[in-house]
This record gives C-alpha cells, sequence and structure tokens, in this order.
C-alpha cells in the first residue's frame, strides 16, 4: 500500500461540491498543494495531496469540529482496485497491516447513497473472512486502549481504500452515520435532530452534565415540540414559543409553558440556561437571532439550525459566522457547526459565550483569534 496521505471524508449525497470547498481551503490555509476528486451524488470526496506526508499532517490536525459538512475524515493511501473475488481479505488485510497492528475498532463502510445500501448488503458475508485476514496478519481491532479506529471504505465490489481515523477526533459512528431510535412518545422526528446534535457538540457525559434538572430554556419555533420534549426528558423547564399548537402531552409534564409568540420577537422575562431554534427561515436571519441571544446574555448556550438555499450553501455558512463575529465584538465565544446525519438542507450550530474554559470542547472563534 502507498503511503496514507489522502483524506476521505463522508458527506450527505448532494454536498460534494461543499466538502471539495471546505478541503481546498482547509488544505490552502496550511500550505498543502493538492487536488480533490468528488463525484456529485456520491456521498464521498477525497483529497489527494502531491506530497502524503503533508497530508497526513493535516489530518494529525483535525479535530471533530474542523468541515462543516464531512461527516467522518479517514487518513487512506490509493484506492484497493480489481480485488480478487475469491480472496478480497487478504489484500485488505495487508494494507490494514501496513498502517499499524492495534487499532480500537474496525468499520467496514459504503457511501450513503441507495447503490451503497446495496453494495453493504454484498459485502457484509465478508466481514467474517476479514476478521480471520486481519487476525492471521497479526492486527487487533479491538484493543480498547488504541488510539485509532481501522476503516475499509468500499467503493465497489472488488474496489476499497483502507484508512485510519483517530479516537476522539472523528466520529465515534461507521460514516459518521448517528443510528439514533425515534423514542416513543416524542411528538415529531424533529427531535432525532437535537439529540443527535447534544450526542455530537457536547457528547454525553457533558451533556449530561450541562442540562441537569431545574434548568430553564426557551425552544423558539417549538410546535409540535420535538425539540422541547428533549429538554423535558433531561428534567429541564422549557417556554415553548410558537404561534402553533404543541403536543398535549408535553404540556401535561407541567415543565412547559407554551407561548403564543413569533420567534423573532420574543425576549424572556429572565436569562435561561439554554435556547434552541429550528425555524424556517433564512440562514443570517437565524444566525442574527441566535447571535443576540447568546451575546446578549439571554442565554448560557444556544443550539439551532440553520436551513441552507439550495445554491452558494458554503458562502451562506461563512456568512453566518461573520454575523456571530460581529455580533460578539470582539469578545471570545465558542461557534461549532455541522450538517448532522438527521440534518437534510440545513447545518445545525451550537453557541456559547466565553473563553473555552470547562467547556466540552476547547474551539474558539472570535474576530481576535483568527487574526492572530
Amino acid at each position: 500500500m502507498s503511503a496514507a496521505g489522502g483524506l476521505l471524508v463522508h458527506c450527505r449525497a448532494g454536498f460534494e461540491k461543499e466538502c471539495a470547498q471546505e478541503l481546498t481551503a482547509f488544505a490552502r490555509e496550511a500550505g498543502v498543494e493538492g487536488f480533490v476528486k468528488a463525484r456529485p451524488d456520491s456521498a464521498w470526496a477525497l483529497f489527494q495531496p502531491f506530497d502524503p506526508p503533508a497530508g497526513r499532517a493535516l489530518w494529525s490536525a483535525l479535530s471533530p469540529d474542523t468541515f462543516v459538512f464531512a461527516r467522518q475524515v479517514v487518513l487512506v493511501g490509493e484506492l484497493l482496485a480489481d480485488l480478487p473475488v475469491g480472496d478480497r481479505a487478504s489484500p485488505l488485510a495487508r494494507a490494514a497491516r501496513d498502517l499499524g497492528a492495534r487499532f480500537r475498532e474496525l468499520f467496514v463502510e459504503t457511501p450513503d447513497t441507495n447503490d451503497g445500501k446495496a453494495l453493504a448488503s454484498l459485502i457484509r458475508p465478508l466481514k467474517p473472512h476479514l476478521d480471520k485476514a486481519l487476525a492471521k496478519a497479526g492486527v487487533n481491532v479491538a484493543d480498547g486502549a488504541a488510539q485509532e479506529r481501522l476503516h475499509v471504505f468500499f467503493v465497489g465490489g472488488t474496489a476499497a481504500h483502507v484508512g485510519l481515523s483517530r479516537v476522539g477526533a472523528s466520529s465515534p459512528w461507521p460514516m459518521g452515520i448517528a443510528r439514533l431510535r425515534m423514542p416513543a412518545g416524542a411528538p415529531s422526528r424533529s427531535t432525532l435532530k437535537l439529540a443527535e446534535a447534544l450526542a455530537h457538540f457536547l457528547g454525553d457525559e457533558e451533556a449530561t452534565r450541562r442540562l441537569t434538572p431545574g434548568m430553564s430554556a426557551v425552544d423558539l419555533g417549538a410546535s409540535p415540540g420535538g425539540w422541547t420534549w428533549q429538554l423535558v426528558r433531561r428534567g429541564l423547564f422549557v417556554t415553548a414559543v410558537d404561534n402553533g399548537p404543541m403536543d398535549a402531552a408535553l404540556l401535561e409534564t407541567g415543565q412547559v409553558k407554551h407561548r403564543r409568540a413569533d420567534a423573532f420577537g420574543f425576549r424572556p422575562p429572565e436569562p435561561v440556561d439554554w435556547m434552541v431554534c429550528d425555524v424556517v427561515e433564512s440562514p443570517s436571519r437565524v444566525a442574527s437571532l441566535a447571535a443576540k441571544w447568546v451575546a446578549g446574555g439571554w442565554c448560557r448556550e444556544a443550539i439551532f439550525n440553520l436551513k441552507l438555499p439550495m445554491k452558494k450553501r458554503w458562502e451562506e455558512t461563512g456568512r453566518a459566522r461573520e454575523i456571530v463575529d460581529e455580533a460578539f465584538g470582539g469578545r471570545p465565544y465558542r461557534l461549532a457547526l455541522k450538517q448532522l446525519y438527521h440534518d437534510r438542507e440545513e447545518i445545525t450550530a451550537w453557541l456559547a459565550a466565553g473563553d473555552g474554559r470547562n467547556e466540552a470542547r476547547p474551539m474558539l472563534h472570535s474576530r481576535r483569534s483568527r487574526e492572530r
């Protein structure tokens, strides 16, 4: 296997262009030259540096929130093409052994497309043979102390990339897809968007610590209550703001006050711990609203969705960052943006004021930090 240096990213089908823009900008900022391969609606893209060690250095600098549109980033070498149908496992195991001998776990993946799902069914019987071949090659893929995961990404029945991701700097889910079950009692499937956002931005332990029973929250655009339901189940008291109806069972909990009002005109009578927002409006207007809440001290933290246009999604994402930056006027804050699995033509944002100390992820975005 050639020296690993390419960055392979998984994404939602139809967002390959945005992934290519992110990869190109990230490499350019680091002074790494290369090119991106991205086929429309393929659900993945590949940045190929001219110098593989430089690509590995890029990969080493990644954090879970480096990219907005990439669900997962894997360090890979060249494509293993024309794998022998009678024994695809052996060459894959040899390629894996070239990368290391100890891995936290093994992800066997395909593109998140209809063709990819069909391909996944075809290669599923290969998994036991791959496990045996890896063990024979001396590769342990169940070492709980290992800091890297092993990925085998099939792009066809006889073609695959073998690569690595770093534990703690990548998605913990295969293909970056959070497989969440629709909870019984939740009034809408939108509840999964907030559940995934909390898992991604905070993690289970931090979410438990930072959303505790008795805290206060405001849900802007709450009807029928999918996001409110997530907060109520954690013991928060929620003011649900929407001119539409709320789920009756939520109102009966005694933890929800329904305010029939417009999300953009509502102001809490006193500061709250959290604000969440999933309204259908332009991304710049929602970004301005969320920035006003956090920068103005109306809430400590906010999670909100930005509905992206069909064109210039990358540019709109950058504009949202600028709006938040302008609202804070040089004061420190933390902003993370991600297109989550349960998002569609949108991205989810998490925003908090402060310098990043005692927070879930020490990523600081401010005008001052970017000019250094």
